[in-house]
This record gives structure tokens, sequence and C-alpha cells, in this order.
């Protein structure tokens, strides 16, 4: 099994500075992603001038309403020219959360190799309608979402150039950060059962326990919010991972396919040598004289396993002795 693709979401953890953007894009290259993402919007489009904040939001940032926050955290499409030539230049794969049909068509100009659909658009179907027709690789978080609305959603992305092949569905829990008792990783493999997509896991936990989990019931890609700080004021810091905790991140979830092998259950290589020394041989408890039939108290299985099985024990008892052995000494036929 390849490593997940895993995706650093810089998100809005630029606090809307292209400075703090270019950063992330290099510190997401050091820690190990494959790809760093962000997001794309246009505040008009995406709430309305009433928009209430999240809780989590409303803890972490001293805004009123969500238009309020997401008018400072907005990035100019010159800022994401900038962004996508840096991670380019970079060696890491620039991609963006289009929130809006406008957004969606400057990215794909921009030249994304694949489309994010975020959990909060998942019932969009303009924006999923427009997915559809770009013909580029999906990959769909599925936070807050039922089985039934999955569907619909994949029946609008399946419905003209999205191929099935190109789809990945995330299993994902839209809480910052996400309780654990509400992560449902089961979902995750259902996800796969059910609809014979690729699976992947968007990780709002703490830490890199439910990364490992998801990596073990086959998450093809895993995305994680990165920040260069937790303490920075902003809606997504504290949820996010800093440098060195991203870096621990992928180091567990790289461990964690490694874990996994093959399935094929034979000794591994570092066993083989271990393995004479830890199973036994069958010996002879006292000694016996050639031509005597050789009786269950007339044995003892004994370390190290470098003569005849005990599994060959049934066999041995009730044979007669070829030979004279003393105690202590291996069984031989």
């Amino acid at each position: 099994m390849s490593r997940p693709l895993v995706i650093a979401e810089a998100g809005v953890n630029h606090n809307g500075s292209v400075a703090i953007a270019l950063e992330l894009i290099d510190v997401a290259k050091e820690v190990g992603a494959d790809i760093v993402k962000f997001q794309t919007f246009t505040v008009d489009e995406l709430v309305a001038e009433d928009a209430p904040l999240a809780p989590y939001q409303a803890s972490q940032t001293q805004d009123h309403s969500q238009k309020e926050m997401l008018s400072k955290l907005a990035l100019s499409n010159d800022d994401f020219i900038c962004l996508r030539d840096h991670s380019l230049a970079a060696g890491i794969e620039f991609l963006s959360t289009a929130f809006d049909v406008l957004s969606l068509k400057f990215l794909i100009d921009l030249g994304i190799k694949r489309i994010k659909i975020p959990s909060g658009e998942i019932t969009n179907f303009p924006l999923l309608a427009s997915v559809s027709q770009a013909g580029l690789p999906v990959i769909m978080s599925t936070g807050m979402a039922t089985f039934g609305e999955i569907e619909d959603a994949l029946d609008v992305l399946d419905s003209s150039r999205t191929r099935r092949g190109d789809i990945t569905l995330l299993h994902c829990t839209t809480a910052y950060p996400a309780p654990i008792d509400e992560v449902n990783m089961r979902a995750l493999s259902e996800l796969s059962n059910r609809f014979g997509y690729s699976v992947g896991y968007s990780d709002h936990t703490d830490g890199s326990m439910a990364g490992v989990m998801a990596v073990t019931l086959g998450a093809t890609v895993i995305e994680k919010h990165l920040t260069l700080d937790r303490a920075m004021a902003g809606p997504d810091h504290s949820a996010s991972l800093d440098p060195q905790g991203f870096r621990d991140f992928v180091r567990d979830i790289e461990a964690a396919r490694s874990m996994l092998g093959d399935g094929v259950k034979v000794p591994s290589e570092s066993e083989r040598e271990n393995l004479p020394i830890a199973r036994k041989s069958v010996y002879f408890r006292r000694s016996k004289l050639a031509g005597t039939v050789i009786d269950d108290s007339d044995l003892v299985a004994r370390r190290p396993g470098l003569g005849i099985s005990p599994m060959e024990w049934s066999r041995i008892v009730g044979s007669t002795t070829t030979r004279d052995f003393a105690a202590g000494e291996l069984f031989e036929w």
C-alpha cells in the first residue's frame, strides 16, 4: 500500500496575509505534505449579511458575523496566482477549495490538478454541477452529511464528465476540534462499502490517532489543518497542527501505512532469526535403550527448536528407538 496523499489544509490560517500564506507553503513542504490547500471565496457570494458565526468561530475571533470575519480572511485573485507560483517553485502541489462557482472557474483557469469540495457545499447544486463539468478528479468531504445527501451529490457529480474513478470521499466530523466520541471512524469503511469510491479522512481531531486509524481502514487521502502557531487569533488555528505537530502527524501515518504490510501471514525477516530460539524441539527426559518403545513420560519439549517439532509428538509416542539415547538428548528418527 502506498502512502496516502497528505493535504496540509492551510485554509484561512494566513489571517489574510500573503506573507503568512507563503510561509505556510514552505512549511507544508518541509513537514512532508504532498499538497498545500487554501480556501478561495467571494465573500458576497458565500454569506449573507446576517450569517451568524459558528460557536467555535465566535470563541476564536472578535467578529460579530461570518461576513465580517471572512472579509478579513479573503485573498485576491492576484494573491492566489502568487501562491500558486510559489508552490510550484517550492515543489508542492497547490490546491484551494472553491466555495462558489466564480471561485471554482478561477481556480480551474489557475491550473489546479483536482477539485476539493468542502463539507458545507455538498448540497450546493450549482457548484456541484460546475464541478461535474470540469472533468477534474474530485475530493469531496462529507462532514454533516447523511448517506442520502452524499448519494444525491454523487448523482450530480457522476451525471457528466467526472468519471467514477476520479472521486474520493472524505469522512469528516465538522467540528473544531472534533470530539473523540463523535469521530465515528467506522463510517469511513461504510462509505467505501456503500458507494464503491476511494475514501479518505479530513481530520479535525487533536493529535494523530484518528489519522492513523484512517490509514488502517484504507484511507487514500488524509487532510489536516496546518498553522504556524496554534495560539494565533483566527477561527481555525487552535484546531490545527503547528509545524512540529504536522511533521509528527506525517511520521505517524507513514508508520501506520508501513505497519499494514501485505496481509500474508509468514515469518518476517526479523522473526526468522528468533524462530529457533523461541520454539522447541523434542528431547528425551530420561535415557532410552535401542529397541524400546517410547512412552509419553520419556519425552519433554524444550528450547531451542533445532530438532523435531513437538507437533510430531503423537507420531513419536509409541514408536521404537533405533539406537541408545542419553537423557537430555534431542530425539531423532
